[in-house]
């Protein structure tokens, strides 16, 4: 049930809505967030009803650990840390293990056979809010909770699919404070979002992606690429990529509106930046903040000088095109982007800004978002590719090498 179908927005979106504020005025604010709880799950397991055991069994597991943890019942670290690897186990598991078993198989020459798991749908989003909440824990930022609460946070529909990334300290006070009735300037509101990311999802992202699949096809099927092939393709992936996944969180911003809850900013313009730094401050928001929060700061971030910083922005990018796809092309486009982070960042210092240097400054000021933007979309050569071959010969084409 995708944001953009018929069954979606024409009956289950008007009647969780309608539970939920109906609820709230005859039976109080607890008896709604049951409701919306519950359309939640329902929403989940519309795709598979089996998948339901596996967030609810998750939800039991990190709840029990986070009270545990602000409790003090036993080492809070330790249970913090167990937790924590945990989860990434559960993820592993289901996301990773054919990609481990397939490069171990190419490695030693064995010949494994992949199990061939299907993906729960949204389990990279909410392992991330999961691991997020136990460090949270940990770290005094969240006092106290309920059972219904934590449900709901893990659950909340608009969310939970594909971001944004939220914290339960961002979300949760969103739904408790006192709302005594719907507010139809916000009711308006998240249905203007809502309709301009449906209007960027099925009407934009939807109708440009048409040359996508044949020219990454004919990549895959080893067939050489021309210039124009190349460039076309991969410039309409620029932009279905883009607006699908911009679309989708405009989405969830006005759906959660509609709730009167306010989701935090996944998207600002990210194709305007003048440097990749910021670009991933522009780009997927809040999976940026959650890397540098939970993965580069815990590497050390930049107390220990330039070259750790470097070598930890470099990890940090490494993990997170992993945390995309469960293949060696994501790992490449991830320690891509790293890359680029490290000259950006080495560049700034060189130049100083461009403060020193004025007419350097005014150049770049027309070079640089240009620059930006290549160096984005032709490292998602790598990210939609099916391997390094296809993706190599799309560089090929870009570079003119077959005609």
């Amino acid at each position: 049930m995708i944001f953009s179908s018929y069954i979606f927005v024409l009956a289950f979106l008007p009647v969780a809505v309608c539970g939920y504020w109906l609820l709230q005025r005859w039976r109080g604010l607890e008896t709604a967030l049951v409701w919306l709880t519950l359309c939640s799950l329902f929403y989940y397991g519309w795709w598979n009803p089996v998948y339901l055991l596996l967030i609810g069994t998750l939800m039991l597991f990190n709840y029990g650990m986070g009270v545990m943890i602000v409790r003090k019942t036993f080492s809070p670290k330790l249970l913090m840390v167990s937790g924590v690897t945990i989860n990434l186990a559960v993820l592993a598991y289901f996301k990773y293990m054919d990609f481990f078993i397939s490069t171990f198989n190419d490695v030693t020459g064995a010949n494994y056979h992949l199990l061939h798991i299907v993906l729960p749908l949204g389990i990279s989003f909410f392992t991330f809010q999961k691991i997020a909440f136990l460090v949270d824990s940990y770290y005094g930022k969240i006092e106290r909770y309920s059972f219904l609460h934590y449900c709901l946070f893990v659950t909340f529909f608009p969310q939970l699919i594909a971001g944004p990334i939220v914290h339960y300290r961002e979300l949760m006070p969103e739904f408790l404070r006192v709302q005594a009735r719907l507010q139809y300037r916000q009711l308006a509101l998240g249905l203007s979002i809502f309709a301009i990311g449906l209007f960027k999802k099925a009407v934009i992202a939807d109708n440009v992606s048409a040359p996508v699949r044949p020219v990454f096809d004919a990549a895959a099927q080893g067939i050489e690429i021309s210039f124009f092939e190349a460039w076309g393709g991969l410039l309409a992936y620029t932009a279905q990529l883009y607006f699908d996944f911009s679309g989708y969180s405009d989405m969830a911003i006005g759906i959660a509106l509609l709730f009167g809850v306010r989701l935090p900013l996944n998207f600002f313009s990210p194709y305007k930046s003048r440097n990749i730094v910021e670009f991933w401050r522009r780009w997927h928001m809040t999976l940026s903040r959650f890397l540098r929060d939970y993965v580069y700061i815990a590497l050390g971030g930049s107390r220990q000088g330039s070259f750790a910083r470097y070598r930890n922005l470099f990890l940090t990018m490494l993990i997170g095109g992993l945390w995309h796809g469960a293949a060696w092309t994501f790992v490449f486009w991830g320690a891509l982007h790293g890359a680029y982070l490290v000259i950006c960042h080495g560049w700034h210092a060189l130049v100083d800004g461009y403060r020193r240097l004025p007419l350097l400054g005014r150049v770049m000021a027309v070079v640089a978002p240009v620059l930006t933007f290549l160096a984005f979309t032709v490292s998602l050569a790598f990210f939609r590719a099916d391997s390094f071959h296809a993706a190599l010969l799309m560089l090929k084409g870009l570079c003119g090498l077959h005609g």
